[in-house]
């Protein structure tokens, strides 16, 4: 199975009506593994700082998650395993597997319980399979 169909049925799928606005599984070495189309151009530097985030917990609060340029307010999360934040009516979830990141973006009326699901759901699975 190609990781573009992890994207497109699985981080995508709908959940109650929602579905997430963009999402994508990046490799821990910043190369895009899958996406969907509408996810953003994002900088290795910020990758970088969400990885760093992941080895010393609680980095990017002070600073902010930023990706493809949007700024999000670092929330809760489980330190070293998902990043979540918060920008506006929306925000994001990061999951790290062995060997990736599964980044969900979402807006209303998804909420931020949902997008969770979908982005750990999946995680748990693809660490569960190896990856």
């Amino acid at each position: 199975m190609s990781w573009q169909v992890y994207v497109d049925d699985h981080l995508l799928c709908e959940i109650e009506g929602n579905h997430l606005s963009a999402a994508a599984i990046v490799g821990l070495d910043g190369a895009v593994w899958a996406k969907s189309s509408t996810f953003p151009q994002f900088k290795p530097s910020e990758i970088d700082a969400i990885l760093n985030d992941f080895n010393e917990p609680g980095s990017l609060a002070p600073t902010g998650l930023h990706l493809g340029g949007s700024k999000y307010m670092v929330i809760q999360g489980e330190p070293g395993v998902v990043i979540r934040g918060k920008k506006g009516p929306g925000g994001i979830t990061i999951k790290k597997t062995n060997q990736a990141l599964l980044i969900g973006i979402y807006d209303e009326p998804m909420t931020p319980g949902q997008c969770n699901l979908v982005v750990e759901r999946l995680g748990d699975y693809l660490v569960d399979q190896g990856y």
